[in-house]
């Protein structure tokens, strides 16, 4: 498959990668020369010098036999007319990435598709969905919602005294829970394992369970975690992002914005109707405390600064908030969130990158999830056509070692498989598998 990429940003980069990892035919385009060495220097693609909304430039990278070409730069109307340009050079599927939110309207979503651009994606509204979720499911580090929250992927850090903790997976087996949530992967030391049967759970795994709607509170009471209702939210930061995250969240928290910009801030507060928009330092916390941080459940730092996001969360923390969620922009961070000490780190270009990949995958995949700091992706295949999956039991199909089928949705109807399981026509499968898997599971569900 032949994919051609505009903008070599951490969007661009993460892409270029997960795919060059998959032996695909990839180029990318981008001005800036230091950043396609600094690519050239990583991965095995192709670079273009050059600007992507030439028509030279994009019949340079081929772009007419491209299966899919994304523009990704970080400016909107660059990606809006190399889309349209390459989608009049050929390419099969464009997609463009937007930040005005007046475009995301379904209504509005058929003007770009009338013009010939396939999607169109918003990293910023993407990511406030992601951080909406979080903060429903407080208790958890990880929330990935499939079918409207029909199953659900949550991850936590067990500690000491989790009643798990140096038991094999077998052996709970017995307590009834476990019929309707299942461990599906565990990061220990920076490692991600599959579980099997005889997998021993350790102190400081970071475990993610699969379950249905109602199973998720089920979870925080098998492993004894504090149930904390959140009601007060403070963001700090003002960009895209920080208002996207506020409108989302005003109609149902109580939701304090702290930035340090005056210009910014008015902007915001006459676009936001139910945030208190303070302006003031947020690096200095005292600043802060004033503002009301120890009444706070709940903190999110979307700042341009990484450092000064996991800062902030940090001493957010040790002022006694329950939730810190960290906005980082340095992809080395992301492999590094379950011991940093945040509650959970969150990365726009990644989000958008995961939302990107389900395009590319072989078979019907519905949805593609990241997993921060993890090696694997969650991906939901649609069965279309029957084949050998629909004939024979989960235990028999040769699934690869390095994946799992976590769950099951059949129609109104939930499953937590085992390998008896067997899957019919239309059931939409949600797997987790690490990258030495995609070949076979392309294989399978193709």
């Amino acid at each position: 498959m032949k994919i051609v990429i505009a903008g070599a940003g951490d969007m661009g980069y993460h892409l270029a990668e997960q795919l060059s990892y998959e032996n695909q035919d990839i180029v990318l385009i981008d001005l800036d020369k230091d950043v396609l060495d600094n690519v050239s220097s990583h991965l095995d693609v192709m670079t273009i010098l050059g600007d992507a909304t030439t028509l030279e430039i994009l019949k340079n990278a081929n772009v007419r036999q491209a299966n899919m070409f994304m523009a990704v730069t970080t400016s909107e109307k660059t990606n809006i007319v190399a889309a349209l340009l390459a989608k009049q050079l050929g390419a099969k599927r464009v997609i463009a990435r937007v930040r005005n939110h007046d475009y995301l309207k379904p209504e509005h979503e058929l003007y770009f598709k009338n013009l010939g651009i396939d999607n169109i994606i918003s990293p910023g509204m993407l990511c406030s969905d992601e951080i909406y979720r979080m903060i429903k499911n407080s208790t958890f580090t990880d929330v990935f919602e499939f079918e409207g929250g029909k199953l659900n992927v949550v991850g936590l850090t067990l500690d000491q005294y989790c009643t798990l903790v140096n038991k094999k997976i077998s052996d709970m087996k017995d307590n009834p829970i476990f019929e309707d949530i299942k461990i599906i992967a565990i990061v220990r030391d920076q490692m991600t394992i599959i579980p099997r049967g005889n997998t021993i759970i350790r102190n400081n795994d970071h475990v993610f369970f699969i379950s249905n709607k109602k199973a998720v509170s089920s979870i925080v009471d098998l492993l004894g975690q504090q149930k904390v209702g959140i009601k007060n939210v403070m963001i700090i930061g003002g960009d895209d992002l920080a208002f996207t995250t506020a409108l989302k969240l005003e109609n149902e928290y109580r939701v304090t914005l702290v930035h340090k910009d005056k210009e910014r801030c008015k902007w915001l507060s006459e676009r936001l109707n139910d945030t208190l928009v303070i302006n003031g330092d947020y690096k200095n916390i005292e600043i802060l405390i004033e503002e009301g941080l120890e009444e706070m459940e709940a903190f999110i730092s979307l700042t341009d600064s990484s450092e000064t996001n996991i800062i902030t969360s940090l001493s957010a923390k040790n002022h006694g908030v329950y939730k810190a969620i960290a906005h980082v922009d340095t992809r080395e961070y992301i492999h590094i969130s379950h011991s940093i000490g945040v509650d959970s780190l969150i990365n726009k270009k990644l989000v958008a990158a995961n939302q990107v990949t389900r395009f590319l995958r072989k078979g019907k995949v519905e949805a593609v999830s990241g997993i921060y700091g993890v090696d694997a992706e969650i991906i939901q295949y649609v069965i279309t056509k029957n084949n050998r999956v629909t004939k024979k039991p989960l235990k028999d199909l040769h699934f690869p070692e390095t994946a799992i089928v976590a769950g099951v949705i059949r129609g109104e109807e939930v499953f937590i498989p085992d390998g008896d399981f067997v899957l019919q026509m239309d059931d939409k499968v949600i797997v987790l598998a690490l990258p030495a898997a995609k070949n076979s599971l392309e294989k399978l569900f193709h």
